[in-house]
């Protein structure tokens, strides 16, 4: 007997929560990593104020992108190397359940770290990113990187260049997350008109709903390769 989607999604979700809270790895290798690319480019832009201040929603969305594929990588050789992923591929869940349990367990931890990005970059930048909009928008825009990057990590993880091969596949096809969740971002940082960012903004969330709905249909036939 199939265990219910949204029971088995959870499952896993509860399972990825407790393995990180008793290890503190994931996490925290993503907030080292994010918190010495924003102190390393706050400190390279330090002579222009101006390119810094103009600088801030690239570094935001770069920093998290790259963060969320340090997770992603590590998480998922830990989940391979371990047989997690063999055991759920064995139990009587859907892949699409295993598929939104991994998902969410990947956009919780990325957004844990983009969450305490924010304040830091506010103070070393100059510039209030603790806007509800702002929020909102990171909150988006992770979830999308988590959607495409769950696949894509998946795919990868039993390849030997594991490490090398996912930025190599995930940055071309996160380049419409990248562009739009920075021109949203950059809009509502700058005080542009409503229409400007809020199109960049739908924009950005309807990228991110049509790419949740072809990973959801796609995992079942990339884990059963």
């Amino acid at each position: 007997m199939k265990t219910p989607f949204f029971t088995g999604a959870a499952a896993i979700i509860k399972k990825d929560l407790r393995a990180e809270f008793r290890a503190r790895e994931l996490v925290s290798v993503m907030g080292l990593f994010a918190l010495l690319s924003v102190l390393v480019f706050s400190f390279a832009l330090e002579l222009d104020r101006e390119a810094r201040e103009e600088a801030v929603s690239g570094v935001l969305w770069v920093t998290l992108i790259f963060a969320s594929m340090l997770g992603l990588n590590r998480g998922m050789a830990l989940e391979c190397d371990q047989g997690g992923l063999d055991a759920m591929l064995a139990a009587p869940v859907s892949r699409s359940a295993i598929y939104l349990g991994k998902l969410l367990g990947n956009f919780i931890f990325t957004a844990i770290v983009g969450m305490v990005m924010l304040p830091l970059m506010t103070v070393l930048y100059g510039k209030n990113l603790l806007d509800a909009w702002v929020i909102g928008t990171t909150v988006i825009g992770v979830f999308g990187f988590a959607t495409i990057g769950t696949l894509l990590a998946t795919m990868t993880v039993q390849t030997r260049a594991r490490e090398a091969l996912l930025p190599i596949a995930m940055l071309p096809i996160v380049l419409p997350f990248l562009l739009t969740a920075v021109r949203a971002t950059t809009g509502l940082l700058n005080g542009a008109l409503d229409g400007e960012w809020r199109g960049s903004l739908g924009m950005l969330a309807g990228i991110t709903v049509i790419y949740f709905v072809i990973c959801l249909l796609l995992y079942r036939y990339v884990v059963e390769e």
